[in-house]
């Protein structure tokens, strides 16, 4: 079993009501009969034509593991306007200016909670190696749990704590392996971790994290397999896991990285969401990677004082806590359908608004745009994503295009209080008095 990228392009078509059963047609037509969709992202989009990237993993059949549907869709019936839930997403691998390193958006999620009564993140927004600092009212996703909550096909259910697997690379270093297991005992003496158990893996788990062809960190995994195995036997005595494993890149990349002052994209971080993704889709639970250093060589490289968004890697030497504090209250999945309509479970009916960069487009904007959920994008969190959001086909002031994210924060609170953008801009246009006649040649325009 191993997960991989490929590179698909089909006619920019996208059908309102059927994009999600046009998106499995075309990519599942792209791809090995023995290959199963687990990650997808548009990279690029002009009038005719849509680069997409789609992350696969093969050979399912041998564990007898069923990966969750990648584009099942589900419209939800009504919005539920009793609370003000957002959902702040900052896609990994792709070079974000904001968000894009080590848990440097974790105060624009701060502002966001301010003013929503929930707020739904991913880990690439508040992990920042030993530092979560995401504020009470946010709940912590894995980010294809967050694609299928927004597709309408689960539910979250908020507790108070879960039971944490914690599982190790096989590392021939037990210098690390002691480092990640005291870092498992600081959370549980500290805020008082559920641990489930620390596994040290039998065998090693194949992690390469190189670049695709549009820019964006992704890479290669073996030994999903043995993962699995192993796990799966202890499936009912943890909630949640963490997984902690080497990284394979070369060698400059350390040094690189930090040297280029944030202009390089991080590495790691795509494959981690590679990883995960597979993992939550075939167990249906949440689940966070961080990585774990190859060598003392590499842990002891000088790197100096570096670019603040990532200062928090280099004075890191097992980057787990974040994941740890992450899952520690991060919520279960809800897949049954009788359930998803229970008042404590939070469903695609309860999303008030979601907020992106600008020019990512992924599974989450568009169940955005079929479900009806208003979408803000932020041009100035500038990535490597080469999409123009405004041409898809949105609802009338469905999309909402700012500047900044507090410019994002006034336009969900605009929302929130059923204002229209319009309302408190200068100048306002003038409504004119007009026949019935008027509004029939709208309409007709409109359906035509």
């Amino acid at each position: 079993m191993r997960i991989f990228e490929k590179n698909v392009e089909f006619y920019n078509d996208w059908r309102p009501g059927r994009i999600f059963v046009d998106l499995a047609d075309k990519v599942n037509s792209s791809i090995g009969s023995s290959e199963r969709p687990i990650r997808f992202a548009v990279t690029a989009s002009d009038s005719r034509t849509i680069q997409c990237e789609v992350g696969v993993i093969t050979a399912m059949s041998d564990q007898g593991s069923v990966a969750a549907p990648l584009f099942e869709y589900r419209p939800r019936k009504f919005e539920n306007s009793k609370a003000f839930n957002a959902v702040l997403i900052i896609p990994t691998g792709v070079g974000a200016e904001i968000g894009g390193h080590a848990g440097d958006a974790t105060a624009v999620s701060r502002m966001m909670a301010e003013i929503v009564d929930t707020l739904i993140l991913h880990p690439n927004v508040v992990n920042a190696s030993d530092i979560n600092e995401m504020a009470e009212g946010c709940l912590y996703v894995e980010g294809s749990i967050l694609s299928r909550l927004l597709q309408g096909t689960i539910g979250l259910q908020p507790v108070r704590s879960n039971r944490v697997l914690v599982v190790l690379d096989n590392h021939p270093d037990s210098h690390f392996l002691d480092a990640a297991v005291n870092s498992v005992n600081a959370a549980r003496a500290t805020y008082g971790l559920d641990c489930a158990g620390v596994l040290r893996l039998p065998s090693r788990l194949w992690m390469r994290a190189n670049y695709s062809t549009a820019g964006r960190a992704v890479g290669m995994i073996g030994g999903i397999s043995e993962l699995l195995n192993d796990v799966i036997g202890y499936k009912d005595g943890f909630d949640t896991i963490a997984i902690s494993s080497v990284i394979r890149v070369p060698v400059e990349y350390h040094v690189e990285y930090f040297e280029n002052g944030g202009r390089m994209v991080n590495p790691w971080g795509g494959v981690e969401a590679m990883l995960t993704h597979s993992l939550s889709s075939i167990l249906d639970i949440q689940t966070a990677h961080s990585p774990m250093f190859e060598s003392r060589e590499i842990e002891n490289l000088e790197v100096g004082v570096v670019d603040p968004r990532m200062s928090a890697e280099a004075v890191s030497l097992t980057f787990l806590q974040c994941i740890l504090k992450g899952l520690h209250k991060s919520p279960r999945v809800i897949t049954d359908k009788e359930s998803l309509g229970h008042s404590e479970i939070l469903s695609a009916e309860d999303i008030s608004c979601i907020v992106i960069p600008n020019g990512c487009l992924g599974l989450p904007v568009l169940a955005a745009l079929e479900q009806g959920i208003k979408v803000i994008s932020v041009t100035g969190n500038k990535n490597l994503m080469k999409n123009d959001l405004s041409n898809l086909p949105w609802r009338p002031g469905q999309f909402i295009q700012v500047d900044n994210y507090m410019e994002a924060i006034g336009a969900m609170a605009a929302i929130k209080a059923g204002i229209t953008i319009e309302s408190v801009n200068r100048p306002i246009t003038t409504e004119t008095m007009r026949g019935e006649s008027d509004f029939l040649h709208k309409d007709l325009e409109q359906a035509s």
